[in-house]
């Protein structure tokens, strides 16, 4: 797996020039590994992390996040890397990576140890960085690396170490390529830190990394010089094509007025064409501008304190049809033109998808079927995980894209971690997300005395960010542990 051969090449790079001799191959190792400057609480000083620092650490987040952690075996060190890429539109850039690197007098540190590719969810600030070990990145850090694993985390091209202006957000073949490059260049760093890997890689992510997990699953397999050992797909949208008609017809999903325009600009500067200029999606106020609103410095809060993006209405208050429960995302002043969303409409009611093959002739149902990832058959052992309350990435993602590889004869495992009491080997992450939940509803309770709003309310709010990740990543690593002990039994 991570001895040298040639570089693949990747389709869209047919209409960039590679001639110029200033371009470098992609997953060239540009600069790096350089020591990454840690700015996780009390970590924010020290060059790595020990295990019994990030065992108090995690005690102090909560019992349910240490429990699904577990008792860190291994010191951390985290790596900064810089690599070659290219963007949306095939165009040569750069992004950035971290290399986390497990060591220690444990066995399980010790050696030539698995790798974990990992794909991060959908971040809006662009500093993003998983090399500083914040927030999902630490997660991470504890249930993978402390563990004995080698993490990968690229940080994707428009983000903290890339030139590139934008993010081609959900691109399948973009982002595939950036992580295989980000791989690539990891290869180069571990040789010149005399760092061993072992011979299985494994590929996981949450939310927008589910999506780019599965789309990085469909690349490897289609050449030879990386074998996927298993991949986790863990609360991702799979299902595109169906994600959008729902969106349209009028059952939107939570942070919709945030993933609309990611998917929109990453759609035009891969020249899809979805609209001939903003004014045709967007209403005139949120237009201007909004092609170059993200990755952005702007925090949220501030997006919406600015006027930037509605908080939750996507459609007018009077367009129709409207889903049940759905009244916050129809409201004025709202994001989509209601012309747009009709001529939407029209295109779903002329060509339907039904989950089946299907001809749309909106440039936008087109591109969000291009980027529909069922349509491979895995080669190698598949997860899917998520919550099916989960009001941000509906499960139906999970579900759809399951019944598609079963149909093709690759049928993934599936854990919700809703079906609590199911004995199996993941009864663990289902008792870390009771748990977790539990712990969330008493602080909802708390914030909702001081608030007009209902403690369930402000809890699902957090369902998606809060309550199922790290669940969902407890789940991929007994799952990858599993398979790791299936090869040691079967090791001559």
């Amino acid at each position: 797996m991570l001895t040298a051969s040639p570089l693949c090449t990747f389709a869209a790079e047919s209409s960039v020039s590679r001639s110029m001799l200033s371009v470098p191959e992609r997953g060239t190792l540009l600069s790096g590994p350089t020591l990454s400057r840690i700015e996780t609480g009390v970590f924010s000083t020290a060059k790595r992390i020990e295990p019994e620092m990030l065992a108090e650490v995690l005690e102090k987040a909560g019992s349910a996040l240490a429990e699904a952690a577990g008792k860190p075996r291994c010191t951390i060190t985290t790596y900064s890397l810089r690599y070659s890429t290219v963007g949306g539109g095939g165009e040569p850039t750069d992004a950035s990576t971290a290399l986390i690197l497990p060591s220690g007098k444990d066995p399980a540190c010790q050696g030539p140890r698995p790798v974990l590719l990992y794909a991060h969810g959908t971040s809006t600030a662009k500093d993003h960085n998983m090399a500083r070990l914040r927030g999902e990145a630490k997660l991470v850090a504890a249930l993978f690396t402390a563990q004995g694993y080698i993490v990968v985390a690229p940080n994707y091209a428009g983000y903290e170490g890339s030139s590139l202006p934008y993010h081609p957000y959900l691109n399948a073949e973009q982002q595939s390529a950036d992580m295989i490059d980000a791989m690539r260049a990891a290869r180069s760093a571990m040789t010149m830190l005399k760092v061993r890997p072992g011979p299985q890689l494994f590929l996981a992510g949450y939310s927008q990394g589910g999506h780019v997990t599965l789309a990085t699953q469909r690349a490897m397999q289609q050449g030879s010089e990386f074998k996927v050992t298993a991949a986790a797909g863990l609360s991702g949208p799979y299902a595109m094509a169906r994600f959008s008609d729902m969106v349209f017809s009028g059952q939107p999903n939570a942070g919709i007025t945030i993933y609309l325009p990611l998917i929109a600009t990453s759609a035009q500067r891969a020249g899809a064409a979805i609209y001939s200029k903003p004014e045709e999606l967007y209403e005139l106020q949120y237009a201007s501008g909004i092609e170059t609103l993200f990755p952005t410095k702007m925090t949220r809060k501030e997006l919406l304190k600015q006027g930037k993006l509605p908080k939750s209405a996507l459609f007018a208050l009077d367009s129709q049809p409207q889903g049940s429960g759905s009244s916050i995302y129809f409201s004025n002043p709202h994001l989509v033109r209601t012309s747009y969303r009709e001529a939407y409409l029209q295109d779903l009611a002329r060509h339907p998808c039904d989950d089946g093959g299907c001809t749309p002739a909106n440039n936008l149902r087109k591109w969000m079927l291009k980027n529909d990832l069922r349509n491979y058959t895995p080669h190698s052992p598949l997860l899917l995980c998520g919550g099916s309350k989960d009001p941000s990435v509906p499960f139906f993602n999970a579900t759809a894209a399951a019944e598609y590889f079963s149909l093709h004869g690759a049928p993934p495992t599936v854990v919700d971690l809703e079906e609590q009491g199911a004995q199996d080997e993941f009864s663990t992450a289902r008792r870390s997300f009771a748990l977790i939940s539990a712990e969330g509803m008493k602080k909802a309770e708390e914030a909702a005395e001081k608030s007009d709003r209902s403690a369930t309310e402000l809890l699902m709010e957090s369902y998606h960010s809060r309550l199922a990740g790290a669940p969902c990543l407890l789940a991929a690593r007994n799952y990858f542990n599993s398979l790791l002990r299936q090869d040691a039994v079967g090791a001559p």
